[in-house]
């Protein structure tokens, strides 16, 4: 694939090393916004190494598909919107031949118990992680954020259903942290912008309002009325951060990890992480039971064995105790030695199970998937429906002018992509496609 004709240009080195900071780029070309974004990511005092992954393209302050180290500073930003978004592949007892049989059944079924795009269960699902999390995301969690699990997604989230080289049929998930995660990352992002002091007066001056209005109240009932206030000072930090055009704060704003801000970030971090993991589990499960009923099975999922199940995020930042640094992903698969990991290419040309290297030149980490050459907007102007049509033959998905934007041509080239990284990972099989399902409401979506 020619991507110079999409306007990525010769990678310009000499720019990037006047920063005196070490990296390694693993693309051939680059677009000119994500060259800009990645000079400033080694421009910054606190990075002490980047790399570039061969999807790279532009994203929100950092490319997507950069992985870099920080010395001493967490960059909310440089794990973007979407926490934990990442890959599950989870390989059954089912084989080609039994989805084929019933592939356009299945797919139904699938669309009809699973909520596409910005679609949330009615009711709250359940959800048990032993882990901390801050009252803010405590309270995104309760509002929304459980009734969002279970849940897909949209842009380039999927769902897959494929064959492996022995035939045996896998559940590929790509998804996310929801609008739960997009609210805890838009938070710590406003809050690592903003002159705290001042944020911080505002909130202070409206629960010292409530609090006057509401003397009796606290008087008669300490308890109720601290619930109470939580819940107007996290209303309020909602309030308060919708006022800010997110958009037009985009650049490079740190936060101590040693601070209580930077702290909390970490916490809810981590949470999001896991909340992600039980989001793509959730829905591995509701597929599977589809499968069960279709195929008139009762095969169980084991998700305690490693050549069954896989889960790779490529969205966190997390402490190298090694090096004492953080390690920041966005886009960025972690692929460390013999680290197992699934590497998506598009609608039609399917997944990669794969191996990690350990490769220290790229922070042993990897590619997330193929990398956009168009944005959704020119895919929508130049990509062909009929095109679009042909190349998904012998695919049941989701094929229509609202997912014109995803088809094939709007990726780099998989199997270059792939190619570019052999000292990164190993390819131990190759899920083709044979069921994808995606959002079809036509939604924009932020870059991350």
């Amino acid at each position: 694939m020619d991507l110079k004709k999409f306007g990525f240009y010769e990678i310009n080195h000499k720019k990037f090393q006047e920063t005196h900071t070490d990296y390694k780029i693993y693309a051939e070309v680059l677009d000119e916004i994500s060259q800009e974004q990645f000079y400033e990511v080694l421009n910054q005092k606190f990075v002490t190494y980047a790399a570039l992954m061969p999807d790279a393209h532009a994203g929100y302050s950092m490319p997507i598909g950069a992985v870099c180290s920080t010395k001493d500073a967490v960059i909310p930003a440089f794990v973007g919107f979407d926490i934990g978004c990442g890959m599950c592949a989870y390989k059954t007892d089912f084989y080609k031949k039994d989805i084929q049989e019933n592939a356009d059944l299945i797919y139904e079924k699938i669309i009809q118990e699973i909520p596409l795009g910005s679609k949330t269960h009615k009711n709250h699902q359940s959800l048990k992680l032993d882990l901390p999390l801050t009252d803010y995301a405590q309270y995104l969690l309760n509002t929304s954020g459980l009734k969002q699990l279970g849940t897909l997604g949209g842009g380039n989230h999927f769902i897959e259903i494929g064959y492996g080289k022995d035939d045996k049929v896998w559940i590929v998930i790509h998804s996310g942290s929801r609008g739960f995660g997009h609210k805890i990352a838009s938070h710590y992002m406003i809050q690592a912008y903003l002159d705290k002091n001042k944020h911080e007066d505002k909130l202070k001056k409206i629960v010292e309002e409530y609090t006057q209005r509401n003397l009796q109240y606290k008087s008669n009932n300490p308890e109720a009325f601290q619930k109470s206030l939580l819940k107007v000072k996290h209303k309020n930090i909602l309030e308060l951060n919708k006022k800010i055009d997110i958009e037009k704060m985009e650049g490079t704003w740190e936060l101590n990890p040693n601070s209580q801000l930077g702290k909390d970030y970490i916490k809810d971090q981590n949470f999001a992480l896991e909340y992600a993991l039980e989001n793509r589990k959730k829905m591995i499960n509701v597929i599977h039971n589809i499968l069960n009923s279709t195929l008139n099975s009762n095969s169980k999922i084991d998700y305690e064995d490693e050549k069954k199940f896989i889960n790779r995020n490529h969205n966190h930042v997390q402490f190298n105790e090694s090096t004492k640094e953080w390690i920041h992903r966005k886009g960025a698969t972690d692929a460390q030695k013999n680290m197992t990991g699934v590497i998506p290419g598009n609608m039609r040309d399917g997944s990669f199970i794969i191996i990690g290297k350990g490769c220290n030149d790229s922070l042993n980490s990897s590619s997330h998937g193929a990398g956009r050459v168009m944005s959704r907007k020119k895919a929508k102007t130049n990509i062909n429906m009929q095109e679009f049509k042909d190349s998904m033959k012998g695919i049941k998905g989701t094929i229509d002018e609202n997912t014109i934007d995803e088809a094939p041509f709007a990726y780099k080239d998989i199997f270059e992509v792939m190619k570019l990284q052999e000292d990164l990972v190993e390819i131990i099989d190759h899920v083709k496609v044979l069921i994808n399902i995606k959002d079809n409401t036509g939604k924009k979506y932020k870059k991350s």
